[in-house]
């Protein structure tokens, strides 16, 4: 039953990083971009965490942390430059 579960889920949220991939290559504004961006960077990472479900392990779990602070990273250094012009000062 929980392989029943995890397959519809995986296919959710497949359907939902292909919905924000477009929405990131067709996206009017730049904001509207990090936003579909950011996510994307969420569902990667639900995929990731049912990934590892399905197969039983635990290195995907931990990977999807790392994947998380590389979505929050980029997407605060991409407000950064839009806001400011550099992202270092």
């Amino acid at each position: 039953m929980i392989t029943i579960a995890v397959t519809f889920a995986f296919a959710c949220f497949s359907l939902a990083v292909m919905m924000n991939l477009y929405k990131v290559v067709y996206a009017a504004e730049v904001a509207d971009r990090i936003l579909a961006l950011d996510t994307m960077f969420i569902n990667a990472i639900v995929l990731m965490v049912l990934y590892g479900l399905a197969l039983g392990t635990e290195v995907y779990f931990e990977a999807s942390m790392i994947v998380a602070m590389l979505g929050f990273v980029s997407t605060v250094a991409y407000a950064r430059f839009i806001l400011r012009g550099n992202i270092i000062e």
